[in-house]
């Protein structure tokens, strides 16, 4: 690896971490081969396994490029991320509560099949509904924001507008999976979602985003083990024509957050700021842009979003 500077390579090695680098620079490593050139896969990842050497053209200074180009991309996700947690909370509240300000603790709301018990692999015996009640009433003893302590200091019964507001994105998409489908079809509909189903898996995999994002974890290239699906009958996904490539990398969430941000905000520039990023990649041996689920090296297809 070409080092230019090795006082500052130095000083950036301390302030990041050598391991937190290593995983910016490790797609620029030689791969190992067999004696027919064919590369070698790990036994256990089933990933290519690397060598100890770089290909031609890698640099310190591109790498460290790209954990900066990774740190941009993290922030425009989160932002999002939070209009949409925010907007789905809200929706939420008002589809379920509307029916009983208290829904949240009230099992007749859920799918019968989240209420009953069930054995995990260890032979564990679990309940989902009782989990997820654990979980949501561990943030709200947790949270100090005013509305709640309003509500403990005065003994009132917290409303589910109330309760929503220490609800992380976890609990949330949880709540969403565990309902019962009249309900969830209804807070579908509100974002213009046909199948139910689908909002279910996005919110699953963008509260893995958001987790990845919030702790400063890499994002540019992570591959999902469960591809987002798609609405096929959706004109917007049609003109789209996402791969599974896509659908499994960072592209696919991209287009997914911007379906959802459309029906929020129909006059954001999120997507834009996204396009100007990811046009800014370095340019680091072993890193395309296929790496981020894109269609093309050519940068952004922006003429897909009409952008």
């Amino acid at each position: 690896m070409e080092v230019a500077d090795p006082l500052r390579a130095e000083r950036k090695l301390a302030q990041v971490g050598y391991y937190r680098l290593s995983g910016f620079w490790f797609p620029a490593r030689e791969f190992v081969r067999n004696q027919h050139g064919q590369v070698i896969l790990c036994s256990v990842t089933q990933k290519p396994l690397r060598q100890d050497a770089f290909m031609a053209g890698a640099s310190f200074d591109s790498a460290f490029s790209l954990y900066l180009f990774d740190k941009k991309l993290r922030q425009l996700m989160l932002d999002a991320i939070e209009r949409i947690e925010i907007h789905v909370r809200s929706i939420v509240a008002h589809e379920v509560g509307f029916h009983d300000p208290l829904a949240y603790l009230n099992p007749r709301f859920i799918n019968p099949k989240q209420t009953a018990n069930w054995q995990d692999r260890r032979g564990r015996q679990r309940n989902t509904w009782n989990e997820w009640q654990t979980r949501q009433t561990e943030q709200i003893n947790r949270s100090r924001e005013d509305c709640i302590e309003w509500h403990r200091q005065n003994h009132k019964a917290m409303p589910f507008w109330v309760v929503v507001e220490a609800w992380d994105f976890g609990v949330l998409s949880k709540y969403f999976e565990i309902l019962n489908r009249s309900h969830q079809n209804r807070i579908a509909a509100r974002l213009s979602i046909s199948n139910a189903k689908v909002l279910k898996d996005w919110l699953q995999e963008i509260n893995t985003l958001r987790n990845r994002s919030a702790h400063h974890a890499r994002i540019w290239n992570q591959v999902a083990s469960n591809p987002v699906p798609v609405l096929p009958t959706e004109a917007y996904f049609q003109g789209l024509g996402l791969d599974q490539n896509a659908l499994s990398r960072l592209y696919g969430l991209i287009s997914v957050i911007w379906f959802l941000l459309r029906q929020i905000g129909p006059g954001s520039h999120w997507l834009r700021q996204v396009a100007d990023v990811i046009d800014t990649k370095p340019d680091l041996p072993g890193c395309p842009f296929a790496s981020l689920g894109l269609p093309s090296e050519r940068g952004f297809p922006r003429q897909l979003f009409g952008i």
